[in-house]
């Protein structure tokens, strides 16, 4: 069998399993099964494909059928132009994110907190980008924690860098000048509504707070402003219905100049607040 017979029976198998965009899936993990880079798979969809190939290509695509996510079967994900390494035990970082870096970006900082830090993605890339600075991640998962390290290391910023387990703020000392944070967002009901990719393959708890997906905004409002520098800000990702309400839990809370952001599709999507001190 050819690489594009391949190809195009894995399209079908994932089509057939509601996969969505199946033709794209099939292409990528061909490339990883072949250790080719995905614009060369074309350069290869003449040849017969290898046995061995072959038969690690065809467990990607069951895993893949059962809607195992790409990054992770792949094991990365790029974010703002970095790759990141990406396992079962992490939220998959995802384009609408992007949203809080470009935020982050447009504050001063050189002591940054990212609460909840997951994969480390937030507070890698606002590291790189900012080299002067230096920052701390905090994540109830141990596993994330060696993630999110991993990910320090892989983007030499790990000097910069520190991670630390705990929930929330227990672990913290010290204030920042921005604290940023991507917390479980989705209500519990709505887990039953989400992708498989999502409701079966990623840590529950980093999608859901099992109340009304607000918990995380009511507990950083409450207590960012005792971690900050007196003009710090905290920027914080939420879901695109929820901006009324999030706006509302920080003003509540007395932080001033309570913005709403949007994501590259128009949607609510980010938070920023200036200390309420």
């Amino acid at each position: 069998m050819t690489a594009a017979e391949a190809m195009v029976a894995a399209t079908a198998r994932l089509r057939a399993a509601g996969v969505p965009d199946p033709a794209r899936d099939a292409r990528v993990l061909l490339a990883h099964a072949a250790q080719v880079d995905a614009a060369r798979v074309t350069l290869i969809a003449p040849e017969d494909i290898a046995p061995d190939i072959a038969e690690r290509y065809d467990n990607l695509i069951a895993l893949r059928a059962v809607r195992v996510p790409v990054s992770q079967l792949v094991g990365k994900r790029g974010f703002y132009g970095r790759s990141f390494a990406v396992t079962a035990d992490v939220l998959d970082p995802r384009p609408e994110s992007e949203t809080l870096i470009e935020a982050a970006l447009a504050e001063d900082f050189t002591r940054l907190l990212d609460l909840g830090t997951g994969s480390g993605c937030l507070l890698v890339t606002l590291l790189a980008e900012r080299t002067e600075a230096r920052g701390i991640g905090v994540d109830l998962s141990e596993a994330a924690c060696l993630q999110a390290s991993a990910n320090a290391v892989r983007h030499e910023v790990a000097a910069r860098a520190e991670v630390l387990n705990g929930s929330w703020f227990d672990p913290v000392e010290g204030r920042f000048d921005l604290i940023v944070a991507n917390p479980p967002y989705l209500a519990a009901f709505e887990m039953d509504e989400v992708a498989p990719e999502l409701r079966d393959h990623e840590p529950r708890m980093a999608l859901t707070d099992e109340g009304d997906g607000l918990s995380a905004y009511r507990e950083i409002a409450a207590l960012a402003g005792s971690y900050l520098t007196s003009e710090g800000r905290v920027i914080c990702e939420f879901g695109s219905t929820q901006g009324d309400d999030v706006r509302a839990i920080f003003e509540a809370e007395g932080w001033s100049d309570v913005r709403i952001l949007p994501d590259l599709d128009g949607r609510p999507r980010v938070v920023v607040a200036r200390n309420p001190a």
